[in-house]
């Protein structure tokens, strides 16, 4: 690796007639040896250790080649973590598992050596649409939250996630996201269909979040944050809340943030938006220009489901908001492939979909990624209101089986190897076919992923400053090189 003395020499050595100096320096200092990890399409390559490689010392590329530049001596964000949602449906379709596949699963998701070694999760507050059916954790009409009760979370959803703390060695930070207020407290008088939130009842609801965590902690899982609503903008058959930005702002300021103070909670971070890319930058600008509201707000979090209506993924809209707010942090909250359908459980682009968004999510400034359910049933639920969608793992409830899809090892490429309190590193491909990312982990380890989106076996150029190494990725393949 390169020494700290090296990197405090910046660019203006790098230009200056110490040059050679510092290349010999580079060269003598940096273990020229890269272990490479690839899952690759066709094959049977999985997280797989396919070769190591020797950097040597780096010649002038040619415009006709593909290269990948590495400049370890500029580090932006650090990493909080990777991982998924605990939601009821995982954790009733984890409690039908028979007991050696639930330590299967465990190890799968939580074990970085075994596994991939997830280290972030996200939970609901009250039902969502992958519960079983529709649910909150208080009485109809008790405002003053006198009935609260977790009781039906104990049965499948507690038990699991004291598991999954369990597994990743008590090193699971959770957020928690509600899909809706109970109806009483809307002015549609439903869980589902959307509806606002009615003024009467924003105090109490501010509560019923403090309550949670206090009810969870007691569990002896603890909650590191919360967001205002999920999906605040969408108008959902399902369990939903309708927040415009005023509302929403409104709402963290004067109730939600001061109540969490007050109740002892002032430590949790507070997540808004929760939702998709397109209208991400609104939001930002009217909660985080506001200086009230902003104090509340730890960050902004994202979805990927603005493709809905067609189009490219609005990536540029989440580097614009680490662009004009660059001390609030960005989260990945949430994302899933759609449309479940059994034939599609090996269908490559879902994976590639999960490897597209996390390079570039990385590159734009977020500083962590969860993913959607992180297990469902061979239905794709179970869902009560038919939504039934894809996850990395699925399990056959018929017959005890998981069933590993692409997206599994996608991810992993990133979560296994890129560790919490990672730096990401400047890196930038010299041809568009070419998908990057570079950490330095903790321990000074480097690590960079090069995801192959086209139909033809690449052979590309790693630089690292003054050093070289010549890499073969095949087609529709990712590599994770550790180095």
């Amino acid at each position: 690796m390169l020494r700290t003395n090296f990197a405090v020499l910046g660019s203006f050595l790098a230009a200056s007639l110490l040059l050679p100096n510092v290349k010999a320096q580079n060269a003598e200092n940096v273990n020229k040896s890269i272990t490479v990890y690839a899952t690759s399409f066709g094959t049977e390559q999985r997280l797989t250790e396919t070769e190591k490689v020797e950097f040597g010392k780096a010649i002038q590329p040619l415009e006709t080649e593909f290269s990948v530049f590495v400049n370890p001596n500029k580090t932006f964000q650090t990493i909080m973590g990777i991982g998924a949602a605990i939601t009821d449906a995982s954790a009733e379709t984890y409690a039908k598992l028979p007991e050696d596949k639930k330590q299967e699963l465990l190890d799968a998701y939580f074990d970085k050596t075994k596994g991939i070694g997830y280290t972030l999760a996200r939970t609901n507050i009250n039902s969502c649409d992958f519960s079983s059916g529709s649910y909150t954790y208080v009485a109809e009409g008790d405002k003053d939250l006198r009935t609260f009760n977790i009781s039906h979370d104990k049965e499948f959803r507690i038990p699991f996630i004291k598991q999954a703390i369990i597994a990743s060695g008590n090193q699971l930070p959770m957020l928690a996201s509600p899909w809706s207020p109970p109806a009483f407290m809307k002015d549609n008088n439903n869980v589902l269909q959307g509806g606002h939130l009615l003024p009467e009842y924003y105090d109490a609801w501010a509560m019923y979040y403090t309550k949670f965590i206090e009810a969870y902690e007691k569990e002896g899982i603890p909650i590191w944050g919360i967001s205002v609503q999920n999906e605040p903008m969408a108008t959902q058959r399902w369990e939903s809340c309708i927040y415009t930005a005023d509302e929403e702002r409104d709402f963290l300021k004067n109730h939600l943030g001061p109540v969490m103070y007050q109740q002892g909670y002032g430590d949790k971070k507070i997540i808004v938006w929760d939702h998709n890319r397109d209208l991400i930058n609104q939001r930002a600008n009217t909660i985080f220009d506001d200086p009230e509201a902003s104090k509340y707000a730890w960050g902004i979090g994202f979805h990927w489901y603005e493709t809905w209506s067609g189009g490219d993924p609005m990536f540029g809209n989440v580097a614009k908001v680490h662009e004009a707010y660059p001390d609030k942090n960005i989260l990945f909250t949430e994302g899933c492939v759609e449309s479940f359908n059994p034939e599609k459980y090996q269908f490559w682009a879902n994976g590639e979909k999960y490897g597209r968004s996390m390079i570039n999510d990385f590159n734009a400034g977020t500083m962590g990624w969860i993913d959607w359910n992180i297990l469902l049933d061979e239905t794709g639920g179970p869902n009560h209101v038919g939504n039934f969608c894809f996850a990395p793992i699925h399990a056959d409830t018929r017959t005890g089986q998981l069933v590993y899809t692409p997206s599994y090892y996608f991810i992993g490429h990133f979560s296994k190897f890129v560790r919490p309190n990672a730096k990401r590193v400047a890196t930038a491909s010299s041809r568009s076919q070419l998908l990057s990312v570079s950490f330095r982990n903790e321990d000074g380890k480097m690590v960079t992923i090069v995801m192959n989106e086209s139909d033809k076996p690449i052979t590309y150029n790693l630089f690292l400053g003054t050093l070289e190494a010549k890499i073969n990725i095949l087609p529709h393949a990712i590599q994770t090189m550790v180095y």
